[in-house]
């Protein structure tokens, strides 16, 4: 079953650390964001594949935002 991976803040993308295809497990991190200057680590929940990633490093992105997807 997938898991989509969303953003729980406004925030500023500043790296992308996982690509499709990359096997994750449970509390790695996905994706680094900037938030009232604050790094904000977006760890995966739950172990499996990246099946797709939505975001690039400086993409502005809203709470709620598809970050990416673990299936």
């Amino acid at each position: 079953m997938a898991e989509d991976v969303l953003a729980e803040i406004v925030a500023t993308v500043l790296e992308v650390l996982v690509r499709e295809g990359d096997p994750v497990n449970t509390g790695d991190t996905l994706v680094l964001l900037e938030s009232m200057k604050m790094e904000i680590p977006v760890l995966a929940e739950v172990a499996g594949t990246v099946t797709a990633v939505h975001v690039a490093a400086g993409d502005q992105i809203q709470a709620g935002h598809l970050i990416a997807v673990i299936d």
